[in-house]
């Protein structure tokens, strides 16, 4: 038997390359003989950069960087086998979860520190990014980013405008005299699974500002800003700008930057994983596929990585059984969605903490893989 176990993390508990390593534990228990290979899964999000890098033989590198408060923060991306392509989350540079709740100020917090990484990567012969760009403390339009790559985001007295969105309210100019050489041979994949355009009432400053600490006057301004900001940039020597673009509003206007300054494509990203790994490869060539992820529920089968890799499974008739933390009372909707059965792994009645213990989420796993496999066993015993 061949199986793939492409899982994705449990988030604050298993990585990718953890959960599919029990689930091969557990299946090997029932089928010693077995080819199991497992395979790093990831939706761009939080643990692309550690599934992505470790599971196709990269390496991690870290770099101090300027924080979102402007603070140096350390942030870790991944270098693949290569050695010319780079995996970063700009949640590491820049993410919600480095500004505590009562300093969360769009305002004030930066993307800096994103092109201080990217430049870190090239300074290391990467010419290749994969970027995920979900979980922004920022509202900047990405100038932060493009400040630090070496262009001019210049107010009234030609000075480089202050950090955060208020720099937006500043900005008079763009040059691009100092802007880093290499750029132009670089090429971003940007796992982007928002729609949101730059502007207006389902832009960026709308939909995300609150979350970022945003008042409703902070909003009104900032669309203002961003709105002006995307006017001033030359459509002759910047053909992509378009602020009503889907995605651009994407990480308060980063994916906007990323279009506008780089080239870059904006891409779902479990679609963005699955072509890297090559996992469809895998996928065609096996008896079974397994996937997961912490929770299973109806959001599951909007752009998640299980059903991604349960639409590839299907194309070529495999199996697909899902393995999760959880599973809410509308996850039956993975059923319809390539997913034949999915089984939750608590063993126990236990706090939530217990459950994300490392050790015991691996185990669980591996136990309950061990079980639905007994299970294969015994029905291919009695329908062959």
């Amino acid at each position: 038997m061949k199986v793939i176990a492409a899982i994705d993390s449990f988030k604050g508990s298993l990585t990718s390359l953890e959960a599919g390593e029990a689930a091969r534990q557990g299946i090997l228990r029932v089928y010693p003989n077995a080819q199991v290979s497992v395979r790093p899964l990831a939706d761009g999000g939080e643990g692309t950069v550690n599934a992505l890098t470790l599971g196709m033989g990269g390496r991690i590198e870290k770099a101090t960087v300027t924080g979102p408060l402007g603070k140096p923060v350390e942030c870790a991306y991944g270098i693949l086998g290569d050695g010319s392509t780079a995996v970063l989350e700009m949640s590491g540079a820049a993410g919600i979860t480095l500004v505590s709740a009562d300093e969360r100020n769009p305002m004030n917090t930066t993307t800096y520190g994103v092109g201080e990484v990217i430049r870190d990567a090239i300074a290391k012969g990467c010419r290749r990014f994969i970027v995920g760009i979900g979980g922004s403390a920022t509202n900047d339009g990405g100038i932060g980013m493009l400040q630090a790559l070496g262009y001019g985001m210049l107010n009234e007295n030609g000075e480089q405008v202050s950090f955060g969105a208020k720099g937006l309210g500043e900005l008079r100019t763009i040059t691009d005299d100092s802007v880093l050489p290499e750029l132009r041979e670089c090429s971003f994949r940007v796992a982007c699974d928002v729609t949101n355009p730059l502007c207006g009432e389902h832009g960026a400053s709308a939909v995300y500002g609150p979350q970022k600490g945003a008042t409703p006057a902070m909003i009104s301004q900032m669309d203002q800003w961003l709105s002006a900001y995307a006017n001033l940039i030359s459509s002759k020597k910047h053909p992509r700008a378009d602020k009503n673009q889907a995605g651009t509003g994407a990480a308060g206007g980063l994916g906007f930057a990323f279009l506008t300054f780089t080239n870059a494509v904006l891409e779902s990203g479990i679609r963005i994983v699955l072509e890297e790994t090559h996992l469809e490869d895998d996928i065609k060539d096996a008896d079974l596929i397994v996937t997961g992820e912490g929770r299973l529920d109806a959001q599951t089968v909007m752009g998640k990585a299980p059903v991604g890799v349960a639409q590839i499974a299907k194309k070529y008739g495999k199996p697909v059984i899902a393995f999760s933390g959880s599973a809410t009372s509308d996850a039956g909707a993975c059923n319809n969605a390539g997913i034949d059965a999915f089984f939750p792994i608590l063993q126990d009645v236990v706090t939530l903490e217990e459950a994300m213990d490392l050790e015991t989420a691996a185990r669980n796993l591996a136990d309950t893989a061990e079980q639905v496999f007994r299970l294969v066993k015994k029905f291919a015993r009695e329908f062959t």
